[in-house]
């Protein structure tokens, strides 16, 4: 006699749910590094986002990256950037066009995961953003990003930073 024969699940689902990757935040960690590098690169040289996504697919550190996630995040930022710079560009001191390149790449990335990643935590998208400014950006910067991903995320998810408190 099955464990499952009063329940709903069958062994198929169970087999199923197995075969399911499990979820690494270190690959997606990784895969945001790489966005990261590749929003900056395309900033700069309006590269066509499959050429972009060729090269990178090359990349040593794809290996251990979110490669679907890659891809994801690289897509959603590059197709709504405009969207993206007038959410974000109301808590700036300055115009988005004036912001440091690596900067805009990061306040891109954050702004489109605390729109669009709902499943990822407020405090990882902010985390991270800052994490990958302080190591690509300019002095003081992972600050600056801080500051308005903070402020972004009070309005765009005002339910879940008040529930952190």
């Amino acid at each position: 006699m099955s464990i499952f024969a009063d329940s709903e699940i069958d062994s198929g689902d169970i087999e199923d749910a197995a075969a399911e990757p499990k979820f690494n935040p270190w690959a997606r960690h990784r895969a945001r590094r790489l966005v990261l590098q590749a929003i900056y690169q395309w900033q700069l040289s309006a590269l066509d986002i499959a050429d972009l996504e060729a090269q990178f697919s090359t990349n040593d550190g794809m290996k251990r990256a979110d490669a679907s996630y890659f891809r994801e995040l690289v897509r959603g930022i590059t197709s709504r950037t405009e969207e993206l710079d007038r959410t974000f560009a109301p808590l700036l001191d300055r115009a988005v066009e004036a912001l440091d390149q690596v900067e805009r790449a990061a306040l891109r990335l954050g702004t489109y995961e605390l729109l669009f990643g709902l499943d990822v935590p407020v405090r990882v998208v902010i985390d991270e953003a800052v994490n990958l400014a302080s190591t690509f950006g300019a002095e003081g910067s992972h600050g600056y990003i801080n500051g308005v991903l903070d402020k972004l995320a009070r309005q765009l998810r005002s339910v879940e930073m008040a529930a952190r408190r």
